[in-house]
């Protein structure tokens, strides 16, 4: 399990998701189809699965769903547990 603090950030735009950067030396092993990786994500202690995007950039992300953040929006720093599937 790899844990670290990060910021949320927003895509703007309608229905735009909301995202922590996942840091190179936190990054899961692999790249899945479409660039995804499977994951059970815990930020502030709300576990739950999903998975990473890696970006074409090389950037991977965490989304964070609403009922995850519960409050915390753009700006907002978080801790996050990383778990491979």
């Amino acid at each position: 399990m790899s844990t670290f603090e990060g910021e949320l950030f927003r895509i703007p735009g309608e229905g735009g998701w909301t995202f922590v950067q996942v840091p190179a030396t936190h990054e899961p092993a692999g790249t899945g189809p479409w660039g995804r990786i499977p994951v059970r994500a815990t930020v502030d202690g709300r576990t739950w699965d999903t998975s990473v995007w890696r970006e074409a950039s090389g950037r991977v992300l965490l989304p964070v769903p609403a009922r995850v953040r519960r409050g915390k929006e753009h700006g907002d720093r978080v801790e996050v547990s990383l778990e491979p599937r």
